[in-house]
């Protein structure tokens, strides 16, 4: 009796310490999973390389490229790629549409045409998660021909930059063909400037002429009066519009001045506030447009 009561505080202390164990291992696994939350961190860029493979020229290039796309299209497109090296036991397909849902890829309109190029390197394996509003554009099967044709290629080489930077080309002029090309968004804004610019300036030469108009009445009413008093002299630095040392070249100058004063002034004021300045261009990262309506379109494989 004395030995069985250790053995079995021994086989319930085991067992408890078991238990332990094996609900610390389930907590750690993390939350459960969810195909709205994304398992990666929040995005830096359009491009978010997390295995190290695309080289800085070429991922300043997409971040460009993807920049100009989403500003010269209505509605406008995001396009994202996210490049890891493992999904774990994951499938490729629910964990880049968690990521793309997740990151929420697109904007928060009614239309919101997007896309993620998600690529896992040591699985071996890539995916294009498309959005329902970009469909059209990037039906499942030309998405799936553009990756084998361009992507594997390139990848089963070792040239991942390539693959990728190819892909995305291919999208992009896909979705141009299809006739998103709303270049006139941005275009307009030179052609207002420009015409803010003329109406300005047609502003400042009817002043300039208004101004020009007094001072001649002023010079022939003084003229007609026999001179300038004493105090006019006193005013216009002794001898008047026509007198000595020189202020005779005062009229052209100051008619000279606001000419050109209300001429270029006008302009680039104009100019300047339709444009924004260098601030306007800025590369600072704004975050996707939070959308995320991915439906399961795209295509994907491995190489």
């Amino acid at each position: 009796m004395n030995n069985y009561l250790p053995v079995k505080l021994k086989t319930i202390f085991v067992a408890a310490m078991l238990l332990l164990v094996a609900s610390g291992a389930f907590g750690q696994e993390g939350e459960p999973w969810s195909q709205n939350t994304s398992p990666l961190g929040p995005p830096t860029g359009f491009v978010n390389d997390y295995a190290d493979v695309i080289d800085p020229a070429t991922k300043q290039q997409l971040e460009a490229k993807l920049k100009n796309l989403k500003e010269t299209t209505n509605p406008q497109v995001e396009i994202a790629v996210a490049v890891v090296k493992t999904t774990g036991e994951r499938p490729i397909f629910d964990y880049s549409l968690a990521v793309a849902r997740g990151w929420g890829i697109g904007s928060k309109a009614d239309d919101n045409p997007s896309a993620l190029l998600f690529v896992a390197i040591d699985d071996r394996k890539y995916f294009t998660q498309v959005s329902k509003d970009l469909e059209d554009e990037l039906p499942d099967g030309t998405v799936g021909s553009l990756q084998r044709q361009l992507l594997v290629p390139e990848f089963r080489k070792g040239n991942y930059a390539k693959g990728i930077a190819d892909t995305v080309d291919a999208y992009i002029a896909a979705i141009r063909n299809k006739g998103n090309t709303a270049g006139n968004t941005n275009s307009a804004k030179p052609t207002a400037s420009r015409d803010s610019g003329f109406s300005a300036g047609l502003m400042g030469v009817f002043c300039c002429a208004v101004i020009i108009i007094v001072i001649l009445i002023i010079i022939f009413s003084r003229g007609k009066g026999g001179g300038p008093s004493s105090g006019d002299r006193d005013r216009w630095g002794g001898g008047g519009f026509g007198g000595g040392g020189g202020s005779g070249d005062i009229l052209p100058a100051v008619i000279g001045g606001i000419i050109g004063s209300a001429l270029s002034g006008g302009g680039s004021s104009s100019s300047s506030s339709d444009w924004g300045g260098s601030s306007g261009g800025g590369s600072d990262w704004g975050g996707f447009g939070g959308g995320g309506d991915f439906g399961g379109g795209g295509g994907g494989g491995d190489w």
